[in-house]
């Protein structure tokens, strides 16, 4: 008698209930499940991050004790190296260049479903899989792969996939994607998964005051204090470096005045950080570069819902299609987009594409 051979699909596992739950459906399901945890930094504690449990040691023993429960294979893959040429050279080049990187993004792209991915096929798995909130789907008119938002509109992770290649996304399974945060935990518990009552960990590996400390160490020469000024130009006092503030911020400005500053625009070129009061954070219109689409615009010109941040909630917008970029003019004005974030565009609940803010214009 000749069995079917089953498909195998490799679960990247950070240790928490997500991609824990994620494991457990797909084995249920019937496939052939490969757990595997990164290691993404050379030791516990490297004076520049805070672990959270997507990546701490604690994290790849949780997952391992719940490969051990699910009785699938688990593996470690130390990616340290990849992790630090690809996510950490990028994050601090792009606070000493003055803007906010998004690192999520760019570890899920790179990493995740880049180098894992990789791994996953050397070991002969079909696809990969994770805990993300958001959903693959298919356009069948546009005979393109493309992202959908999670069911859990609280939880919805579809903004920090947008980079995903066709390739990549033909290539991915999401089992939460049609679940909600509750209906995971509860799964968790009833199926004796022992993390089913762990916190969830941070969205980001890096920790501002840790981050700061490291480019305070490895980049002291290029970081150098300089004046903040208002809207007009009259000298406020001094920041202590421009990659240590961020577009939006009010706190640690130093600044005694009559009513709250905030940062709304970071000068490189002349080591200057720019402050108003907190109407000054709007901007109507901002440049994005550097896009992936999902579903290629066939005008010029279209209405959209867009996210600048992850937590930001979408707003509606006239997207124009220009020579290898693209502006927005938002329908209201929108508190604090920054260079370097990214900006996702959203019809009906799928993922249309993205790219990332490259300017910002009142």
């Amino acid at each position: 008698m000749r069995f079917k051979k089953r498909t195998r699909v490799v679960v990247a596992m950070s240790g928490g209930v997500d991609s824990s739950v994620a494991a457990a459906l797909l084995k249920r399901k019937g496939y052939d499940v490969i757990g595997i945890s990164m290691k993404l930094w050379p030791k516990e504690d490297c004076g520049f991050h805070r672990l959270t449990s997507c990546c701490s040691l604690e994290s790849i023993s949780d997952a391992r004790l719940v490969s051990e429960k699910l009785r699938i294979p688990f593996y470690v893959l130390d990616l340290h190296e990849d992790f630090k040429r690809e996510v950490i050279d990028y994050f601090t080049k792009e606070y000493l260049d003055g803007r906010t990187p998004n690192p999520c993004i760019l570890c899920n792209e790179k990493i995740k479903f880049g180098i894992l991915l990789k791994k996953a096929k050397e070991l002969g798995a079909e696809f990969i899989a994770t805990g993300h909130y958001a959903k693959v789907g298919f356009d069948r008119r546009a005979k393109r792969y493309i992202l959908e938002e999670g069911k859990d509109k609280r939880k919805d992770q579809s903004y920090a996939l947008f980079s995903l290649t066709q390739d990549q996304l033909s290539k991915t399974l999401l089992p939460l994607g049609a679940l909600t945060k509750d209906s995971v935990r509860k799964f968790a518990k009833r199926n004796g998964l022992p993390v089913h009552s762990k916190i969830d960990s941070q969205e980001i590996c890096f920790v501002q005051s840790d981050y700061a400390e490291y480019l305070k160490k490895e980049f002291k020469d290029k970081i150098k204090p300089g004046p903040i000024v208002d809207q007009k130009g009259d000298l406020l006092g001094m920041h202590k470096g421009t990659p240590f503030y961020t577009i939006g911020q009010r706190g640690g400005l130093g600044i005694a005045h009559s009513h709250a500053l905030y940062v709304t625009h970071i000068d490189k070129e002349k080591n200057t950080l720019i402050v108003g009061p907190k109407e000054a954070r709007y901007r109507k219109r901002i440049l994005v570069s550097g896009l992936n689409w999902m579903i290629i615009p066939e005008a010029k010109r279209f209405n959209a819902d867009v996210k600048i941040r992850s937590q930001h909630k979408k707003a509606s917008g006239e997207l124009r299609v220009l020579n290898g970029s693209l502006e927005i003019l938002f329908e209201k004005a929108q508190e604090s987009p920054a260079p370097g974030q990214a900006a996702v565009f959203y019809k009906r609940g799928k993922l249309l594409g993205g790219g990332w803010i490259s300017n910002t214009v009142e």
